[in-house]
């Protein structure tokens, strides 16, 4: 029986949890308590082929038309193939979707050929399956560290993860020994100033990867949720809203949607994102509008009961007014890179859920696939380690779609320390640097002057740096990477838009990939 540390405890972590104790001595360590996660904010749902009137090969389809040429045709086949065995695990541990009648119920989304996303509790699909997962880890034999910090991985004198070092609630310094590291930290949403991530998304798994050796992936590559409340807080307004029919409208009433896409409001999240922060500018900077009024008080409250409860403690009845909203940081398709069993290039080190780039969301998720991706590869992952840490670790081919990024090795090294003239980061003036230079429209001229700002920083030089200090520091370090990544990809594709490069370019038909140590791709 080998020794397995799960860092993060979303959909991801809970289910690579569960599924390795059956084989192994398994360590959960979770950043705050073990349901506070992305997960648990998760509205929209689950998208599965599970109804005869749809097929795996649609959902193929409509998954790469998202990701805008970039999504990995292996990796986008697993999820979808495998969606439908991953469902009926979660209905067998209790996970309680909503029904029509006797079968499952089912929404359409942003870019859905079918009806095919099923929800919990109306808008609490992320809370649910938290639930369930929280319970059935709670009931196995599994260990738990709660309100504990990774501060990095453990690697061997052989380059394997061989552990992780932690700091507890106390403060203590402590060291894990583990045969692998499965990384399940979600994302980095606190990068950017609007978000619908909750506090703790800072980036941690995604920082101690890099600083391990581990390569990155489409890290340029930021999904903006077009409709977050705006009136502090970012709270989401689940796509679900515009699938049940909820239009846009800017400040004069006017459904601007219909003019940038034929889809409208059902267009893909970034064009429906760019066309909302289109419209705001035009509009002096004021947030467009949610009109859902013609959904009727009743259906919105059964339906939405979490979005309609957010909407009346902001002063809102959305049934007779429409709401303001604007774009958020939501989803990061970039991260760690990884295989199809959530392998990433160091050996013993896995990433599943968020904190992976596997490739199958390409520039762009497609909506209601990341609880999905979750499942799916952390099931892999399990698999992968049930007979044991493999000997001999196997990275998937690398051919001449992969490239590593141009001049990586400079971006961000692992100190905490830069030059003693550079100012202390400030993370309120982080986020709102990222937000305006590489947050929804992006330039040259604007990441230019953010990676210079950025380099004129640095993290804390303290010996012992506080739980905050260290955050701020993995959040200098992952803006270094991303806008650096998003000044080279000199093109607009998917998530990533620049006003300099406002189309496609055939020659950025490619990842780029990220690496500490100089090396090129075989």
């Amino acid at each position: 029986m080998s020794r397995v540390v799960v860092v993060g405890s979303g959909v991801a972590g809970l289910i690579a949890a569960l599924e390795t104790s059956r084989f192994h001595d398994v360590t959960v360590v979770t950043k705050a308590e073990l349901a506070e996660s992305n997960t648990a904010y998760a509205q929209g749902g689950i998208a599965a082929v599970v109804f005869p009137d749809d097929s795996v090969e649609e959902h193929v389809a409509d998954t790469l038309a998202a990701g805008a040429g970039l999504g990995d045709a292996e990796a986008v086949e697993v999820l979808c193939s495998e969606a439908p065995g991953r469902i009926r695990d979660l209905l067998d541990l209790g996970v309680r979707f909503d029904t029509t009648g006797s079968e499952l119920a089912r929404g359409l989304e942003a870019a859905h050929s079918h009806a095919r996303v099923l929800h919990a509790g109306g808008d609490a699909t992320g809370a649910e399956i938290e639930r369930a997962l929280v319970r059935a880890v709670r009931a196995s034999a599994t260990r738990v560290l709660e309100h504990t910090f990774l501060t990095d991985i453990v690697i061997d004198d052989a380059g394997h993860a061989a552990g992780v070092e932690v700091l507890l609630e106390n403060g203590t310094a402590l060291t894990i020994e583990a045969d692998a590291v499965v990384l399940a930290s979600g994302g980095a949403g606190q990068l950017f100033l609007h978000t619908t991530n909750p506090t703790v998304t800072t980036g941690d798994g995604v920082a101690a990867a890099w600083r391990a050796g581990a390569e990155l992936a489409d890290v340029e590559f930021y999904q903006f949720h077009p409709t977050a409340l705006a009136t502090g807080g970012s709270f989401l307004v689940s796509e679900a809203v515009r699938g049940e029919g909820a239009v846009l409208r800017n400040a004069a009433g006017e459904r601007f949607m219909l003019d940038v896409h034929p889809a409208a409001e059902l267009a893909p999240r970034d064009v429906v994102a760019r066309g909302i922060a289109v419209e705001m500018a035009a509009q002096g900077g004021k947030p467009v509008l949610l009109d859902a009024t013609g959904l009727g008080a009743g259906f919105l409250a059964h339906r939405f009961p979490t979005i309609d409860a957010a909407c009346r403690r902001a002063g809102y009845d959305w049934s007779r007014v429409p709401i303001p909203v604007t774009p958020a940081a939501h989803y990061w398709m970039g991260g760690v890179a990884t295989d199809t069993r959530g392998r990433s290039t160091v050996p013993g080190l896995y990433a599943v859920g968020e904190v992976a780039c596997t490739g199958a969301h390409g520039a762009n998720r497609l909506a209601s696939n990341s609880l999905l991706e979750s499942i799916v590869f952390a099931h892999r992952a399990a698999g992968d380690l049930a007979g044991g840490v493999p000997a001999v670790w196997e990275w998937r081919e690398q051919g001449a779609g992969w490239t590593r990024g141009v001049g990586a090795a400079s971006v961000a090294d692992g100190s905490w320390g830069r030059p003693e003239a550079a100012t202390t980061v400030d993370r309120a003036q982080l986020q709102a640097l990222m937000w305006s230079a590489a947050g929804v429209h992006r330039s040259r001229e604007g990441l230019e002057e953010a990676l210079r700002t950025l380099d004129g920083w640095r993290a804390s030089e303290s010996e012992t740096p506080t739980r905050g200090e260290r955050e701020d520091a993995n959040l200098l370090q992952l803006a270094r990477i991303l806008v650096s990544s998003a000044l080279e990809r000199e093109e607009s594709r998917g998530a990533h838009f620049r006003s300099d490069f406002p189309a496609p370019r055939d020659a950025f038909a490619l990842q780029l990939i990220h690496a500490r140590e100089v090396t090129v791709p075989c």
